[in-house]
């Protein structure tokens, strides 16, 4: 039975703890947080689970065989830090560390002494995404030409980051997971209105063989979207995540250019077939990632949302940062 402690009982702590909790094999024996509001409510919630608010005594517990950090993301060094040299796992909310020397010395720290790393990508275990990457890896869009989002929202503001460490860190997974190739180089702009850190923002990242993907990130949008479209030269997708029935929509698109001879003229033909909608997994995306942590230390298998992968959109993250202050600099990676 692996025995875990939770540190963080805000957001989405509670979501963690109800998971593993419901989990074969697993049990949630601590749970950790400094406020005493979030104790109570976890103390109500899990009869028979310890509540303490100092996270030393989930470190020092030699009962505690992995530790799940579910809090802001500046303590998420600090945190993973004591609990693999206390060789216990880790499993660690999104965006994985404040800069990337961090997330490396945590990857070395964990392969040194043996143990799994995983960050909370939650979106890759989607029915949606899932299923994209399936269509993707099938070449049923055919060559990939672009990744398009659109995540926005009124609030909520966070006071430790800017908008793009904030909501950014969800479609960078997404487009590590899907696209092959890593980006080569970064462009973001943005604006602060009202607590200091950027609000609203977008980002455009190159890929290699000219695949190019843009982010429109803002915590001040009147309304809530989230729709990812990805185009291909067989077909085009659309990913509307708030919709409950046919969440994605495969568009039989596209365009063919020929040139006609001896006439500096391209003539251009669009193609115009059905539309459908795949069916979707309808499990709950936290426990399929849970559940596959606690398959990974059992087994000893890698998860592919390893320490490595929170490592790479970090550094993606601190680009995006980079050029922000620079007005939209192109950053090389």
């Amino acid at each position: 039975m692996l025995k875990f402690g939770v540190i963080g009982y805000g957001y989405w702590g509670p979501n963690i703890v109800r998971n593993l909790s419901s989990i074969e094999g697993c049990t949630v024996s601590v749970v950790c947080d400094p406020s005493p509001a979030a104790r109570s409510r976890a103390e109500k919630a899990h009869h028979g689970v310890r509540v303490v608010s100092d996270a030393a005594e989930i470190m020092s517990d030699p009962e505690i065989d992995a530790v799940a950090v579910i809090t802001p993301v500046w303590t998420h060094y600090e945190l993973s830090k004591a609990a693999l040299t206390n060789g216990k796992h880790v499993f660690v909310e999104k965006p994985f560390t404040s800069n990337s020397a961090q997330a490396e010395e945590l990857i070395d720290l964990a392969n040194r002494k043996n143990l799994k790393l995983m960050v909370d990508h939650t979106f890759l275990f989607t029915g949606a995404v899932r299923k994209i990457k399936s269509l993707l890896d099938q070449g049923a869009l055919g060559k990939l030409y672009y990744y398009d989002s659109t995540r926005v929202n009124l609030g909520l503001f966070q006071h430790d980051c800017n908008v793009i460490w904030d909501l950014a860190p969800h479609d960078l997974s997404i487009m590590d997971y899907l696209i092959k190739g890593t980006p080569e180089a970064i462009v973001a702009t943005g604006q602060g209105h009202l607590n200091g850190h950027e609000d609203v923002a977008f980002m455009t990242l190159y890929f290699p063989e000219k695949v190019i993907a843009h982010i429109n990130v803002n915590w001040l949008s009147p309304v809530k979207v989230r729709t990812t479209l990805i185009g291909g030269e067989k077909r085009m997708l659309v990913w509307n995540d708030l919709e409950s029935d046919e969440k994605v929509k495969v568009y039989d698109k596209g365009v063919k250019i020929t040139s006609r001879e001896g006439v500096y003229e391209l003539l251009v033909s669009y193609r115009s077939g059905d539309m459908w909608s795949p069916q979707l997994e309808q499990a709950e995306a936290l426990r399929l990632e849970l559940e596959y942590f606690v398959d990974c230390v059992s087994t000893g298998q890698r998860p592919f949302n390893d320490g490595c992968a929170g490592l790479r959109v970090v550094r993606m993250l601190e680009a995006a940062s980079e050029s922000l202050s620079k007005r939209g600099s192109l950053i090389q990676l």
